[in-house]
């Protein structure tokens, strides 16, 4: 999907919570992804002006789950391991996005390059 501006937000969140429905993801599950991957998609949007979201379900041995990889070519995250910590941010915000995500996720993966852009992937399993 893409994102480019604010009211793909919205659909975007809709169409994370159909996969999530469909693999049968508890409600608690559901708000943790959701709540997550709209963090993301805001930061994509305010910091890397905007990109792409490829949603994919996950099947291993007896779960099933929802990746999502958001990818920008913004100006990329200068100190990532500074980004991680809890109460840092570069704009208004309490800065608890990366990390508050991080938590609410069973994997997170994030790569960026300064000049280049950033790549996000998050990993919620169904019964995680």
């Amino acid at each position: 999907m893409s994102i480019i501006k604010e009211h793909d937000v919205v659909p975007f969140r809709n169409r994370v919570k159909e996969y999530a429905v469909k693999i049968g993801m508890s409600l608690l599950n559901q708000t943790k992804l959701i709540t997550g991957a709209s963090e993301l998609v805001r930061n994509m949007l305010k910091y890397g002006g905007g990109g792409t979201v490829k949603i994919e379900v996950l099947s291993r041995t007896r779960d099933s789950g929802i990746r999502l990889t958001f990818e920008d070519k913004g100006p990329g995250i200068p100190d990532v391991k500074k980004a991680m910590l809890d109460g840092f941010t570069t704009g208004n915000s309490m800065g608890l996005g990366l990390p508050g995500t991080k938590r609410l996720m069973n994997e997170f993966d994030i790569q960026s390059e300064v000049g280049k852009g950033t790549t996000i992937t998050i990993i919620k399993w169904k019964n995680g």
